[in-house]
């Protein structure tokens, strides 16, 4: 479809990041591109690209979206991808035993958008063309993003995906929920803070020989990582907590005055 009015602004930096996650063909990299600007987002993240980056094909694939692809930011893992994020969204159409919030793409527009109008930073999550994202990735983010498809042919490919997510967020303009967000004093936290606090947490539960037995150890973590990723902690609660484990692992303290 034409369309296209070059006189106007190109892309915009203040939507969702989109983060795909070990994509595969350069040529999906550039239809998703082109979708990300037809939405007006251009924040594009690319966890391990199988082809490399730059890529010739992806630019020829995106059809004049240019712009979202020369701002293109390379990671190599997930996390450091979502790291500076406080929301995120992950796309899959598989049940994963997990209990995280459930999201249509307009549920899931409505409350990117939110977070977005109190100032965070947000994103959504896409895995790789042949399988999807793998559970270590899912349980990064605070809950996911399912699209209620026909059950006998419910696949999409990357570029669809994007496209549909993009398109309810960029109608989502038009419709901001009537019921804003609770500002608190501590913004949310990021995932890169989230995960730090985690990895301290099981660090600590490990030497306490919490984690047994040993072929429950994958579970048990998944299900402690779901729980606190589902509480939405923001920045000073995680620090609340660090200090709830340093006071766990040093003990009682002898207080002045107390006896």
């Amino acid at each position: 479809m034409a369309g296209t009015d070059r006189s106007r602004a190109t892309a915009a930096d203040s939507g969702p990041a989109v983060v795909l996650v070990e994509p595969q063909l350069g040529e999906n990299i550039g239809a998703c591109a082109r979708a990300m600007m037809n939405c007006g987002l251009g924040d594009l993240r690319l966890v391990q690209p199988r082809d490399g980056w730059p890529n010739a094909r992806a630019a020829a694939m995106a059809s004049g979206a240019t712009a979202v692809l020369d701002s293109a930011r390379v990671f190599a893992t997930t996390a450091e991808a979502c790291a500076d994020l406080t929301y995120v969204l992950a796309t899959t159409a598989r049940n994963r035993d997990m209990a995280k919030p459930s999201l249509t793409p307009r549920t899931a527009a409505d409350a990117l958008r939110a977070r977005v109008s109190a100032g965070q930073s947000v994103g959504v999550m896409f895995g790789p063309e042949r399988a999807g994202l793998v559970n270590e990735d899912v349980a990064l983010a605070d809950a996911v993003l399912s699209v209620p498809l026909n059950p006998a042919f419910a696949s999409l490919n990357l570029a669809q995906a994007v496209l549909l997510v993009g398109y309810e967020w960029y109608q989502s303009a038009d419709r901001t929920p009537s019921s804003t967000m609770m500002v608190e004093d501590s913004p949310p936290a990021t995932v890169a803070t989230r995960e730090f606090f985690l990895a301290r947490l099981e660090s600590l539960l490990e030497e306490a020989g919490f984690f047994y037995p040993d072929h429950l150890t994958p579970a048990m973590k998944q299900n402690l990582r779901t729980l606190f990723t589902r509480a939405g902690m923001t920045h000073q609660e995680v620090q609340t907590m660090h200090g709830v484990m340093r006071a766990l692992a040093e003990g009682p303290r002898r207080r002045s005055g107390r006896r």
